[in-house]
């Protein structure tokens, strides 16, 4: 097959199960798997497209290994895949997604799918999914009154709104332009994808997939 094809890079201790997600991801894309953070380095170059990074492995952590895809500048999409459930510290981590195991095979892939396609977006619309995803994490995790405890999370939530108050205004100048919904709408769903609540922008699509049900450590 072509080498035009994404390179994921799946970063997981438990042999087994990088396998079994290396085994879900190879009919679309290339894929390197790495058994531990050490090997994760050795994997880590420009080459790469997206990371699958569990966080908790001996030796060298998930965080280690994401601190030092920021400290070289690589331009990859990282998704966390952890059974660590999150916590205020996520909000310094420069990561662009969250998932918590269980993980089932189409929540994997249809995640891989939205980091590529994020992937090709300028550097504040990627910004914008990034945050998005962190305040639906913590919202699903912490009560009303942690939240409005928390400094860092009130950052997080105001440089949100000033960014999708910019995507608003581009949406608005590009009028009806299809691919400017449909990123509007991805937003919407990235943004709500643990909330309950009812959304009233027009661009949300409000159908939702199952997200258990999958394989954990």
């Amino acid at each position: 097959m072509s080498n035009d094809r994404p390179l994921v890079l799946v970063v997981e201790d438990e042999a087994d199960l990088a396998d079994l997600y290396a085994a879900w991801l190879g009919d679309s894309y290339r894929v390197r798997t790495a058994y531990g953070g050490r090997e994760a380095l050795d994997n880590l170059d420009a080459e790469v497209d997206i990371v699958l990074l569990d966080r908790r492995m001996p030796g060298l952590s998930g965080d280690d290994v994401l601190d030092v895809i920021q400290d070289r500048g690589l331009d990859c999409q990282v998704a966390m895949v952890t059974a660590v459930e999150p916590d205020f510290d996520v909000l310094g981590m420069g990561f662009d997604d969250y998932l918590v195991k269980p993980v089932a095979r189409d929540e994997l892939l249809e995640t891989v799918e939205n980091l590529n396609r994020r992937g090709t977006y300028d550097s504040g619309v990627q910004e914008l999914f990034s945050l998005a995803s962190k305040k639906a994490l913590l919202e699903a995790e912490k009560t009303d009154a942690e939240l409005d405890e928390n400094e860092e999370y009130g950052k997080l939530t105001d440089r949100l709104e000033r960014l999708r108050e910019e995507l608003d205004t581009t949406i608005d100048e590009m009028g009806s332009d299809d691919e400017f919904e449909t990123l509007f709408r991805e937003f919407d769903d990235a943004d709500g994808q643990f909330d309950d609540a009812e959304r009233d922008d027009p661009f949300t699509d409000e159908s939702e997939d199952d997200p258990f049900g999958g394989v954990q450590e």
